[in-house]
């Protein structure tokens, strides 16, 4: 498979509120919310790096599309990154996420492997990890 990864997509219990965390509190460029004239079709668009979107859907939403049935998350399931350009970057992003209303888990620290990093859940518990990799070069 040649991956080709262009949206991940995060179920939210409340569109509007996670609308408002990832655009006013993080700063995410969106055109807000689409769709609200499809039953079901509610959803937010965010551009994140060349070719790649985070999308916000409902998970009520979701569970329609697929068939399945909602189940508990859990914020172990995946993690995201963001690749941050220095150890000041890791804490002012940090702040930022705890400011709109994100739950820090774990301040930023010095890792094992000799980075800094830390890391944060959405209002629907998505867990983000803000890291400084010395040896990745982080692309603004």
């Amino acid at each position: 498979m040649k991956p080709r990864i262009s949206v991940i997509t995060l179920g939210v219990d409340d569109l509007d509120k996670s609308l408002r965390f990832y655009r006013d509190g993080l700063g995410l460029q969106t055109d807000g919310i689409i769709g609200q004239e499809f039953a079901h079709g509610a959803v937010a668009f965010f551009d994140l790096q060349s070719g790649l979107k985070l999308a916000l859907w409902p998970r009520q939403s979701i569970a329609h599309d697929t068939g399945l049935a909602v189940t508990p998350s859990s914020a172990t399931d995946f993690t995201i990154g963001h690749n941050a350009g220095s150890r000041d970057d890791v804490d002012a992003l940090m702040l930022q996420a705890k400011d709109a209303g994100a739950t820090i888990v774990k301040a930023p620290h010095d890792t094992f492997w000799g980075g800094y990093a830390g890391y944060f859940k959405d209002l629907d518990h998505h867990l983000w990890e803000v890291v400084w990799n010395p040896a990745w070069d982080a692309q603004d």
